[in-house]
């Protein structure tokens, strides 16, 4: 069927934009025109898509009606594209840190690490917290004193993870595990302790990886059924082999939403990772298996991969931290190649500290060591920033940007908390929020969509004749079907976008350090029976759950969130800030300050296991229709 080509938004030259806030420019909301569909329905409207000429009809007028074609695919604009958001080194001379050799191994470097940090008994005395998660310094202390050791741990975590995962809490962490090797794992760490010569401040630590990133002895799925039998999993990835040279125990590989392509974290195939905080509610995706993990005690870290909020939203809705780093940072080596130039390895942890441990030392060295190889382009950096966290009261003069239009696009329990937030860190450190404006944040958030869409497309593209959509979930056939309706036109559109942004940003981090946001518009929402077999299309709760992770993910900026508080149901809030290229260090200093300021607020979820206190494979107890858990960790 041949249509007209609609009218496409003209965008003006950059020179002629004005970012200061009292402009003119319009911000746009997120111009959702979409049911929410599941069950019965999402069957029919995939049957629907699939029919040649109807579907390419259905589709033409979803990609109107939502104005991909007015501000993305028919645009005109002058900027060349931008197929891949690198940056050249630049050195920003942070506040506060330590310059580490780049030639160093992992083992070094975290040793480095702990120079780093405020003395242990400091920071328990300091942190005054009526609940808070066990972190990896937890963990190596109490295996060095002979509290407990890796193996008592790994059995503790074996019957919790059989526990959890029958009714009544079917809390489905894990797409696959291996009790056999996590036991093999720890044993070898238990005598390496008991020789007194444990390998690092890792060594026994438990660390999920999701089932997006290749880790032996198991298939790498994807979230899907069928992705193992096509692409076989031979060898760790890059990132997962630092893990181990350091000794941490990989306890499996954790849910996600199939193929990466939703934001609830439901998979048909694996069930739904239910959220600690209200098991009724979503995790978020598409690290969903890996924000659970966390947020419940079994493991103080975990690996997500982040192509559009996919480390930072769950990690929001579950109440823990979500770092993502720049483009380039970590090796993409061994990931599945399903957004290519959005998509990087990221953390989930219980701490900002522990987010530091694994990010700056084992994922920087990934990236930037001369016998590491990368699917991404790296550029060779001449060191790597440590951030002295002992020192973040010394840290000064931080310029917070805020476009208040886009800040204020969330509910309002989440606007509220957030610039409760942000009070405290102007009240205790003296930081400043710089008020401005941001323009064509939907332009961006649409042509984000269309790369992620053709990235995944062409990765899958390949393998199209030995797909079976009988294997897909409905909602990942809805998505493939979307992502296939885009043009190379509109693929080129979307860079040149992309190019544009990139300089738009530049402009805005001259008078900034980072830009602060909330980390999602919505908290965790109710998880349906029928989505949980059939999966669900919610384009209107998905686009306000990505709507301020785009930019780090579409420009390559690291970014970061931390939990701030929670609504009237107890479900967790976020805030997230965004930094320069490079500026990992400053992001952790800034994360561990408002931690700092947050803690003492903490809640405990409803499902929690103590993994490292001696009733922790008892787990949770019905009570009143919710969980009530039975330890947590003392302070």
């Amino acid at each position: 069927m041949v249509w007209f080509k609609d009218d496409g938004m003209v965008y003006k030259p950059l020179e002629e934009l004005d970012f200061s806030p009292t402009s003119n420019e319009t911000y746009i909301k997120s111009h959702v025109k979409a049911p929410r569909m599941t069950g019965i329905i999402i069957k029919i409207f995939t049957w629907l898509l699939e029919i040649r000429g109807f579907g390419s009809s259905v589709l033409y007028i979803l990609k109107r009606d939502n104005l991909i074609h007015k501000l993305v695919s028919f645009a005109k604009l002058k900027e060349p594209p931008a197929f891949v958001p690198s940056y050249p080194w630049n050195d920003l001379n942070e506040q506060e840190v330590k310059s580490i050799r780049p030639d160093l191994s992992p083992l070094q470097q975290v040793e480095e690490t702990m120079d780093c940090f405020p003395s242990w008994e400091k920071a328990i005395l300091n942190s005054e917290c009526s609940f808070r998660r066990w972190t990896i310094q937890d963990y190596s202390r109490s295996y060095a004193s002979g509290e407990t050791t890796p193996l008592t741990v790994a059995k503790r975590l074996l019957a919790v993870i059989q526990e959890s995962s029958m009714p009544p809490l079917r809390m489905s962490f894990f797409i696959n595990y291996n009790a056999e090797d996590i036991l093999k794992q720890a044993t070898e760490s238990t005598l390496r302790y008991q020789n007194g010569k444990p390998l690092s401040i890792l060594d026994g630590v438990p660390i999920a990886v999701k089932d997006e990133i290749d880790c032996l002895p198991y298939p790498t799925t994807g979230g899907t059924k069928w992705m193992h039998k096509i692409r076989p999993c031979i060898e760790d990835a890059c990132c997962v082999k630092h893990l181990r040279s350091c000794g941490a125990i990989i306890i499996g590989k954790s849910n996600m939403h199939e193929l990466g392509v939703g934001t609830s974290g439901i998979n048909p195939h694996y069930g739904a990772a239910r959220n600690p905080y209200d098991i009724n509610k979503i995790s978020g995706g598409s690290s969903s298996g890996s924000a659970t993990l966390v947020s419940a005690g079994l493991c103080p870290v975990a690996l997500g991969v982040d192509g559009g909020g996919s480390v930072r939203m769950p990690a929001a809705l579950c109440g823990v931290v979500g770092f993502k780093p720049g483009f380039g940072r970590v090796s993409h080596s061994g990931v599945l190649p399903l957004n290519y130039t959005v998509g990087m390895v990221g953390v989930l942890a219980a701490t900002v500290e522990d987010a530091f441990i694994i990010i700056l030392r084992l994922f920087s060295y990934a990236a930037i060591s001369s016998n590491s190889l990368s699917d991404h382009p790296v550029s060779l950096q001449p060191k790597v920033d440590f951030p002295l966290l002992k020192f973040t009261n010394s840290i000064s003069n931080i310029k917070m940007a805020k476009y208040g239009e886009w800040f204020n696009d969330c509910k309002d329990e989440i606007k509220n908390c957030c610039y409760d937030a942000l009070d405290l860190l102007s009240k205790t450190y003296g930081w400043k929020t710089v008020e401005t404006t941001i323009p064509e944040i939907e332009a961006m958030r649409l042509a984000h969509y269309i790369t992620i869409g053709c990235e995944c497309n062409a990765s899958l593209n390949s393998h199209s004749e030995k797909i079976k959509r009988s294997e897909l979930g409905w909602d990942a056939r809805v998505a493939l079907t979307v992502y296939a309706s885009f043009s190379s036109g509109e693929y080129l559109n979307a860079q040149r976008v992309r190019n544009r942004h990139m300089q738009i940003y530049a402009k805005i981090f001259k008078s900034a350090d980072v830009i602060v946001t909330p980390t999602t518009g919505v908290t965790a929402y109710p998880i349906t029976k029928t989505a949980i077999k059939y999966g669900e299309f919610d384009y209107h709760n998905g686009a306000a759950l990505v709507r301020y992770q785009i930019l780090g993910n579409f420009l390559g900026l690291p970014a970061v969130t931390v939990p701030v508080g929670y609504d009237k149901f107890g479900m967790p809030i976020g805030l997230q800030f965004i930094g320069r290229p490079h500026s990992e260090a400053t992001l952790i200093h800034i994360a561990f300050a408002m931690q700092s300021l947050c803690i003492s607020s903490y809640r405990k979820p409803q499902v929690f296991y103590d993994l490292l206190g001696k009733d922790a494979v008892r787990g949770p107890t019905i009570m009143e229709g919710h969980q009530n858990m039975l330890m947590m960790p003392s302070t």
